[in-house]
């Protein structure tokens, strides 16, 4: 997630609590979380327009919402929770929209992979957002959220509100997918 101290998250919270302090406090966090959020919805997604839109929205659920956070839980793990919801509604949305099943629209996320012009990496991290695009949504999450965020099943957990047990499960059975599709590559 972020390599913020406790302390300074606390700080931080404490801030964003204040009414003298919480607009600087609050574009502190968005300098902070931005681009791991960013990244977080654009590999959810797929869409660099689309997760741009959803970081905004992000963003302003959490403005509009500044003064429930209470800060038991960590800014960070309260960000990323936001973003992954607002992630999944924009993905169910569009699936009524589109009038897609799951597996088309995953489908559809690893089209849109091989066609993305913007895409700048090699040809075998292409595959790797191939693959990890075929996975079903919540191993798609939990294992973007390890192997991408090297995020702590606990934080998973709290933002998820999944047990430990299950995400490690969740994430096994991504890793396992995801390497019966390279050999399928093969």
């Amino acid at each position: 997630m972020s390599a913020r101290t406790p302390t300074e998250d606390a700080e931080l919270t404490a801030r964003l609590r204040s009414p003298s302090t919480v607009r600087t406090a609050f574009d502190e966090a968005m300098r902070i979380y931005s681009e791991p959020l960013y990244w977080q919805i654009r590999r959810l997604v797929q869409s660099h327009a689309d997760a741009d839109d959803i970081l905004q929205n992000t963003f302003m659920k959490a403005w509009m919402s500044i003064e429930n956070f209470r800060g038991d839980a960590k800014l960070g793990t309260w960000l990323y929770k936001i973003a992954i919801n607002e992630s999944l509604t924009f993905l169910e949305r569009e699936r009524k929209r589109k009038h897609l099943s799951i597996d088309d629209q995953e489908a559809q996320l690893t089209a849109h992979i091989a066609a993305d012009r913007d895409f700048d990496g090699d040809e075998l991290a292409r595959k790797l957002q191939e693959a990890v695009a075929s996975l079903p949504e919540k191993q798609r999450i939990v294992f973007n959220m390890k192997y991408f965020d090297d995020m702590k099943y606990e934080d998973m957990s709290e933002i998820l509100g999944t047990s430990v047990g299950a995400l490690k499960a969740s994430y096994h059975l991504a890793t396992k997918k995801i390497e019966q599709f390279f050999e399928d590559e093969d």
